[in-house]
């Protein structure tokens, strides 16, 4: 049989188990403690204390509350009958007195009525407590003597410890078994999003198009008065490639101001990777924190979001004028106008003897992914000092125009990093850079051969023949292909600003 031990004997044998040096030199100077006193150096140690449960306290919290509730609720009843039967009693004492018994007794009657009524209410609301107080006391309880066995029962720490790691093991691979599902799920939702997208575009495209026709429609009602008397001048040719640009003001803009921008014209690279389209959204300058994005991420891609329809727009630019060199060409007599122009393209790409053949050869795009490596390279992701107080994305020297002058500059050296004034001036200086310099000749000559073979056009093809760009060389090439790479620049190549027309005079 078990024997028996004492409440005081399990306090010390518990500061045993725990080791509690204050109990134990008080036992070892023969020093006499009170049984509330190790209770209290225990509960100061943070050692849960185990104690007896008593049964008879559901007889106190419980059973004695609800008796005095029925005992209240008796006597209500006696009081209530006992109450009327007075009341009939002195109905009989005759007319002259009716009155006064009868309000006498059922203000009695209602008095004790409410007296009774508030003792019941006020037994049953101190009943609540009670069982509360009855119900955490015996869950308590129950806990302290759980734990109390494995003092009792010294349960070896190597158990325990294998316990712990099992539940443990357990746990990490329902964790990691929910988080599987959880991106699974997710990335299942993301497709369907986009396919959902692709849907719904053209819907939303044939309701343009209707409200643009009835606009139409009723334009011209207002008018043939105006027509019969007046000739219509003779509007100025719109290309259906110029669509609403969104040009955004010099201002400081913050980065958290141009991600909620593209969050609100649902402007995301995934979908400019599927569809080929970006929309024609134009920064004149990088965010001042830019740089402060953590997520190395999110901040390439909204230098991606940036620069690319800068360098689309330039793009589609270049080749809606060599299709017009090219026909200009073709006739057998050109116009004044025409004249002029050619003279203009002449002068800015930098050739000599009206040789239209070399213009044309000059005439032509930067592959997206290779102004895309360039500009990202030069300009540190956006974050360059050169790039956020000068606009200079492409890190272009100068000795003459206005520049900012580089931390580092050798002796000898007198170049400054070109300035401008927007974003957009200085992806046309280095259109202009690449396709007039006498260094970037062997560029031009590859991009013209692969023009003639009616073949795409694209950066990796090209990157070897910008060693010149860079005094590291070869070095900077293979820089430039690897920036390529690692963040597929090449799914850029064939983008158009969005509702672009086909250029199908030129093979793409």
């Amino acid at each position: 049989m078990k024997k028996n031990i004492s409440y005081r004997e399990k306090l010390l044998e518990l500061a045993s188990i725990y080791k509690i040096s204050e109990i134990q030199n008080y036992i070892k100077r023969k020093k006499n403690l009170t049984t509330s006193q190790i209770e209290h150096i225990l509960k100061k140690n943070n050692v849960p204390i185990p104690k007896d449960f008593n049964v008879s306290f559901f007889q106190r919290s419980i059973t004695k509350p609800i008796s005095k509730a029925g005992r209240g609720v008796t006597g209500f009843y006696n009081e209530t009958t006992g109450g009327v039967e007075k009341f009939f009693k002195k109905t009989k004492r005759g007319a002259t007195g009716f009155y006064d018994d009868t309000t006498g007794g059922v203000g009695n009657f209602f008095v004790r009525l409410w007296r009774n009524a508030g003792n019941i209410g006020l037994g049953i609301l101190n009943t609540f407590p009670k069982v509360f107080s009855t119900v955490s006391g015996f869950v308590s309880n129950a806990l302290v003597d759980t734990f109390s066995s494995f003092y009792t029962s010294k349960v070896e720490e190597t158990k325990t410890n294998k316990l712990v790691k099992g539940f443990g093991l357990v746990v990490f691979i329902f964790a990691i078994g929910i988080i599987f599902f959880t991106l699974k799920e997710n990335f299942d939702s993301n497709n369907t999003q986009l396919v959902q997208a692709e849907k719904d575009k053209p819907k939303k495209i044939e309701k343009q198009k209707e409200v643009k026709k009835k606009i139409i429609e009723k334009k011209p009602q207002k008018k043939i008065e105006e027509k019969q008397v007046k000739k219509p001048e003779p509007k100025k040719e719109k290309s259906p490639s110029q669509v609403t640009e969104l040009v955004l003001p010099n201002l400081n803009i913050k980065t958290e101001t141009v991600l909620s921008l593209f969050e609100d014209v649902e402007y995301d690279l995934k979908t400019v990777r599927y569809q080929k389209k970006v929309k024609p959204i134009y920064f004149t300058q990088f965010p001042k924190d830019l740089d402060e994005i953590k997520d190395t991420r999110l901040k390439k891609e909204t230098f991606i979001k940036i620069v690319l329809p800068l360098v689309v727009a330039e793009n589609e630019k270049i080749l809606d004028e060599k299709i017009k060199l090219n026909k200009i060409i073709s006739k057998k007599s050109t116009t004044e106008k025409e004249k002029s122009w050619l003279r203009l393209k002449l002068r800015e790409y930098k050739v000599k003897n009206s040789d239209f053949a070399e213009l044309d050869k000059r005439m032509d795009i930067i592959p997206v992914s290779i102004a895309l490596a360039q500009a990202a390279k030069e300009s540190g992701w956006g974050t360059s000092r050169f790039a956020l107080e000068g606009n200079a994305i492409f890190g272009q020297w100068t000795w003459t125009g206005q520049g900012i002058e580089p931390l580092n500059k050798g002796k000898h050296e007198g170049h400054k990093i070109l300035r401008f004034p927007i974003l957009r001036a200085s992806v046309k200086a280095y259109k202009n850079n690449l396709n007039t310099h006498k260094g970037y000749a062997e560029f031009r000559e590859k991009r013209s051969t692969y023009r003639k073979r009616n073949k795409s056009i694209k950066g990796l093809n090209l990157t070897d023949t910008l060693d010149r760009y860079a005094q590291t060389g070869k070095e900077y090439t293979e820089i430039l292909e690897q920036i390529i790479k690692q963040n597929n620049l090449s799914d850029f190549e064939s983008v158009q600003l969005t509702n672009s027309v086909v250029k199908k005079d030129i093979q793409l």
